[in-house]
């Protein structure tokens, strides 16, 4: 049978904000659960078969990204961190674990919000198989199936580099990936560190598909962290 409403997993430790989260989430129409600490978390999340999971790094018994690790062993649902971890280290490495965004606190619900509904387009993309479609957003169409890209209905040549990196963002669409991550799916492991590839042909496919390059509205930059593929 299928779901009434989507479920959303909290794994927090601190009851006010998980209290917070519950009812105002509930007010929105999802399906709420919550657990108090890592290992509560996982077993959650594989009972309730969660549409999101909502997730702090510093729990009680265990580290938040050793819980994205065990979860994306077995599973894609979209995470969202919600942490007082500040530092972009902290950032990369629960989104270098798998985690799909990370929010600060103190957090306003309405960004929440919206990042939530940003997670769950992605993971409606990958649950739908994406790489058979044409992607589309603003004025950009990306036909993965046949390696075609069209900007305001006039197809675009890419280099083979410049379309494996349009491909990567693509297939990750609405999802924030460290520059670890785009390296390693688009050059390979031993390519890592050099993010000087990234920023030379990212700023290249701006100005291919960017109205205004230095401004972009669809391949958009996280700051010290990454890129992230407007949907």
């Amino acid at each position: 049978m299928a779901k009434s409403y989507p479920v959303i997993i909290i794994i927090e430790d601190d009851p006010p904000i998980r209290r917070f989260l519950r009812t105002s989430l509930a007010t929105q129409g999802f399906s709420v659960f919550e657990a108090e600490t890592g290992k509560q978390g996982m077993v959650e999340a594989g009972v309730r078969k969660p549409d999101l999971i909502i997730l702090d790094l510093g729990l009680p018994d265990m580290d938040g990204v050793a819980v994205i690790k065990a979860i994306r062993a077995w599973s894609n649902v979209p995470i969202i961190i919600l942490s007082a971890r500040s530092s972009e280290q902290h950032k990369i490495d629960a989104l270098d674990a798998g985690a799909d965004d990370y929010l600060m606190k103190p957090f306003g619900f309405g960004e929440l919000m919206a990042r939530i509904r940003v997670a769950l387009r992605h993971g409606s993309r990958l649950a739908d198989n994406g790489d058979a479609e044409i992607f589309s957003v603003e004025n950009l169409k990306v036909d993965l199936l046949n390696r075609l890209v069209w900007l305001d209905g006039e197809e675009v040549h890419l280099t083979p580099i410049q379309y494996r990196l349009l491909s990567v963002m693509v297939k990750h669409a609405g999802k924030v990936l460290t520059h670890r991550q785009i390296l390693k799916e688009v050059w390979g492991p031993s390519y890592q560190d050099n993010a000087h590839y990234l920023r030379i042909y990212m700023s290249q496919l701006r100005q291919k598909l960017e109205a205004e390059p230095t401004q972009p509205k669809i391949l958009l930059t996280e700051s010290g962290v990454g890129y992230r593929l407007k949907i």
